[in-house]
């Protein structure tokens, strides 16, 4: 038959049409994964909007509460879920700006809260300095100091909010801020944000790249 094809060439096209798959979906795939990382750093700019004018109305002091926040049940204020309700009012109450599409833990686990906030901004370096076991974070309360925009010594090298989980590069167990691999987007004092590979930041007071223990707290720096 005229313009039919003979099972040589069908089979060709077919190997043809396998390589070219083989080669475009890890880079459709890459692709994917940088959107979604796009994406994400996006929510941490926008949160970075909603502090500067959350600073604006409250003295340039960052948000504080005592600490465990008292609800039911209770969340530690550096957990997403306990510091997000002090910045509903600049982001809107059901804005999904807390949540990473790429985090599918924290939308079960975290009530769909990606991101953490630096206990470094509601204590006093010198707290924050005794502070040397991450158990310290979270089971331990100190009374919370504020903290003024002005004591920020480094703010593009300290970090302000970043997300808890490697959502863009996943390592098993995630222990968050609590390893020395993953990485991870950050909003930084002066508002801009990073993507960073655990191994890019300094040690802090518990021995790792842990934003919340901050050596010398908010005077001191997370990356060189």
């Amino acid at each position: 038959m005229v313009g039919a094809f003979s099972l040589t060439e069908a089979l060709t096209v077919s190997v043809i049409l396998g390589l070219m798959a083989a080669l475009l979906l890890p880079a459709l795939g890459r692709a994917r994964l940088s959107a979604g990382r796009t994406a994400c750093a996006s929510n941490l700019r926008q949160i970075g909007i909603g502090l500067a004018a959350y600073l604006d109305d409250h003295g340039e002091i960052f948000p504080i509460a005592e600490d465990p926040v008292h609800r039911n049940p209770a969340y530690w204020l550096w957990m997403g879920r306990g510091w997000r309700p002090a910045l509903a009012p600049y982001l809107g109450r059901e804005n999904r700006t807390f949540w990473c599409p790429q985090d599918t833990t924290g939308v079960f686990r975290y009530e769909g809260t990606s991101y953490a906030y630096s206990m470094s901004f509601y204590h006093s370096p010198e707290q924050i300095d005794g502070m040397r076991d991450i158990t310290d974070t979270y089971l331990t309360p100190v009374p919370s100091v504020p903290q003024y925009l002005s004591r920020v010594r480094y703010p593009g090298r300290k970090i302000l909010v970043g997300e808890w989980l490697s959502n863009h590069r996943h390592v098993v167990p995630d222990n968050g801020w609590w390893r020395w691999d993953g990485s991870r987007n950050f909003l930084f004092a002066d508002l801009h944000v990073e993507f960073l590979d655990a191994p890019s930041l300094l040690p802090a007071n518990d021995g790792f790249p842990d934003p919340n223990l901050t050596r010398n707290g908010i005077r001191g720096a997370d990356i060189p």
